[in-house]
């Protein structure tokens, strides 16, 4: 391959991570990006996890074996099995030496060091590949895993320049990787209430709508929870407003305690006092259960005085629900009534008789009630 055409395959390997979306599409992107660079008919990437001592694969591409799964749930192998990950990433690495790749063949050795490795002699009989080259991955100055490009038996073996194209490829690798770190921090935190580490507004926007949209192609339940912490500003006037958050923070470890009994709910502060679950998939009675509890736990807070709390379910007689926006304003509403009667237990839309108050409360053409917190107003959909 010429320089002009190693110079764009480096480019098309970076702009493929740079459009990645995800950690998923941007490991597939290297590993995709390195095989066609280097001509290799199967490529994957592994990251080195220290705690565990393995080495765990994460992407597999081109032409797989029959044990090799795209995006294997449990591919590892011990490190003590690949001794270069530990004797060449991080001791030679770290007393000065470089990062460079190496090239093993069904043979053994053939370019590079840190030497013959049996495993990887004895993988590539095995799955009929000739030979591979192997691309240490360093990340914020630490061995953070390999690039790995192998070719099928029959095919030109890599050689000492490969090895050397390599060692470049895994340096754009590893750029494009704390591209996408610095990417998915800054998603973390967009979809983070900062106070409590629970999801915030935005994130319950997207998967309540998500969520909705399942439930009307597929008829999966969806069930809304709804939490209005009474007492709050009671706390902030008299005992000031760092203990106002320490109840903020106390409350949304009770919320995520509680989600954690409903598999894959999401947690979330909406904003202000006003906090949510939601729940795809769980029955209507399970969710009403913890939200039952949760009021429990609110009211033997120590701060506070526990918390008004209204449950709308899609497996509740509460009428079709085609959007978003219907579901939020019956949970609200049954919350709404659950503080106006200072229930200590949820209100659920409709379960409350024949004509259930609350969803014709919701059902209305316009909210009955005023909000003070212009966020719940927007995400209301209101002006």
């Amino acid at each position: 391959m010429g320089e002009d055409a190693r110079l764009a395959a480096v480019v098309a390997l970076a702009q493929g991570m740079a459009a990645a979306r995800t950690p998923r599409d941007s490991w597939r992107a290297a590993a995709l990006g390195a095989g066609l660079a280097l001509t290799g008919s199967f490529a994957a990437l592994s990251v080195w996890e220290r705690d565990l001592g393995r080495l765990r694969v994460l992407v597999n591409v081109g032409d797989r074996a029959a044990d090799e799964a795209e995006f294997p749930e449990a591919e590892a192998y011990p490190v003590h099995q690949f001794p270069e990950i530990t004797e060449f990433l991080h001791e030679r690495w770290a007393a000065g030496g470089e990062p460079n790749a190496w090239v093993e063949t069904a043979q053994g050795l053939a370019a590079g060091r840190p030497g013959y490795c049996h495993q990887r002699v004895a993988a590539l009989r095995r799955r009929g590949r000739g030979s591979c080259v192997v691309a240490p991955i360093v990340l914020h100055g630490r061995a953070w895993g390999e690039l790995y490009v192998a070719r099928s038996t029959g095919t030109r073996v890599f050689d000492r320049d490969d090895a050397d194209f390599a060692t470049v490829l895994a340096a754009v690798v590893a750029a494009g990787l704390a591209q996408t770190e610095r990417l998915e921090e800054a998603r973390r935190l967009a979809f983070t209430d900062a106070l409590t580490g629970l999801a915030n507004r935005r994130a319950v926007d997207v998967r309540l709508e998500e969520a909705v949209e399942r439930h009307r192609a597929e008829g999966v339940v969806v069930s809304l929870v709804v939490c209005d912490l009474n007492g709050l500003k009671r706390v902030n006037d008299t005992r000031g407003h760092a203990v106002g958050d320490r109840l903020l923070e106390r409350f949304g470890s009770v919320l995520s305690l509680c989600g954690a009994m409903l598999p894959g709910a999401l947690a979330a502060r909406l904003g202000g006092d006003e906090f949510c679950l939601l729940a795809l998939g769980p029955p209507a009675d399970d969710v009403v259960k913890v939200a039952d509890d949760l009021c429990r736990r609110a009211g033997e807070l120590e701060l506070g005085e526990g918390v008004a709390c209204g449950v709308a379910s899609t497996a509740d007689p509460i009428g079709p629900v085609s959007s978003a926006r219907r579901l939020f304003r019956l949970a609200d509403a049954a919350q709404y009534r659950a503080k106006a009667v200072r229930a200590v237990r949820p209100v659920v839309a409709g379960r409350q008789g024949p004509d259930d108050p609350v969803v014709r409360l919701a059902d209305e053409p316009e909210p009955p009630h005023e909000r003070t917190s212009a966020e719940r107003r927007r995400f209301r959909g209101r002006p």
